[in-house]
């Protein structure tokens, strides 16, 4: 059975990477290049309300943005209602667009003005024509005491996050919480086909928990810094070994922060590329090295994305 699974993964594998070539396009820079970095990326079933999260160059300021999209054009740019007072970022859609979960340090509650380590808070409303309620705190046990990050829900509910509990297998690990009855249970660290000693971070469930995307840190077949990986579930939950997304989307930055858009077959992730040479500069005017610098590969936080069926 192992090696039927093994062999399926491997066919689907090769047919997702046997393109000669996959087009890493900028996701509407017009609005992205307003901001020094930006990272993480969200959008609504609908396709017509998006958040991802803009930040200082040193990650000093951490707020996220909402753009909606009117007539077929995205509209100007906003810090989202529940944000912008504290360090926010990682908003993330329920598969039915009625809960945005996102990461926060702001305190539980107005007595405490004391900002808390980074804890998982979500919004959510009763339609999608509906208003958003106030944030909440989504408690224990998936807050703890270290810091949660990057929350992504399957369709049943089950919550992925990353965490840096002590049960992790090393340094920050993937985490699922079943939702059952009504409530979560405690958080496991998954199996070693997708957590090891090193850092894994930024993990995308599939609303079907079919597969997982997410980041891992300087593996031994990375390529040169964090690199998304994919792995996927049999029908028993069994996890198979993850695989590096391949060069063709990978490249020797740092990439992270995957979202993938299952109705499209987009799959959208950020990245700190950089198409800037170092001999590119040379007999260069002022202003043709402002442009270059101000490029939107140019090794500062982006978010790409790429046409790909998963």
């Amino acid at each position: 059975m192992k090696k039927i699974t093994l062999l399926l993964f491997l066919i689907i594998t090769q047919s997702i990477f046997s393109q000669e070539k996959i087009d890493i396009l900028p996701v509407i820079p017009e609005i992205i290049s307003k901001f020094p970095t930006v990272r993480d990326f969200t959008i609504s079933p609908n396709q017509d309300e998006l958040y991802f999260t803009a930040q200082g160059y040193s990650g000093e300021l951490s707020t996220i943005i909402k753009v909606v999209k009117k007539d077929g054009v995205w509209s100007d740019p906003k810090i989202a209602p529940f944000s912008g007072q504290y360090r926010d970022l990682e908003a993330m859609f329920s598969p039915d667009g009625l809960k945005l979960f996102f990461v926060s340090t702001r305190p539980l509650d107005a007595k405490n003005t004391k900002a808390k380590d980074h804890d998982i808070w979500y919004i959510e409303r009763t339609s999608l024509a509906s208003t958003w309620s106030v944030a909440k705190n989504i408690g224990s046990p998936i807050n703890t005491e270290g810091d949660e990050f990057y929350p992504s829900v399957a369709k049943n509910g089950n919550l992925y996050f990353t965490s840096t509990a002590q049960t992790s297998k090393g340094k920050d690990d993937i985490f699922l919480s079943i939702w059952k009855n009504n409530q979560y249970t405690e958080p496991i660290s998954l199996s070693t086909a997708i957590n090891s000693e090193g850092y894994e971070y930024n993990s995308y469930i599939a609303s079907d928990e079919s597969f997982l995307i997410f980041g891992g840190y300087k593996r031994k077949d990375g390529l040169g810094s964090g690199d998304l990986y994919i792995s996927y579930q049999d029908k028993k939950g069994n996890w198979s070994e993850a695989k590096n997304l391949s060069k063709e989307i990978n490249s020797d930055k740092m990439d992270y922060c995957p979202f993938y858009d299952a109705k499209n077959h987009i799959l959208y992730f950020t990245s700190k590329r950089t198409a800037i040479k170092n001999d590119t500069n040379k007999s260069k005017t002022l202003k043709q090295l402002l442009e270059t610098m101000n490029s939107y590969k140019n090794g500062l936080s982006r978010i790409y994305s790429t046409t790909i069926k998963l």
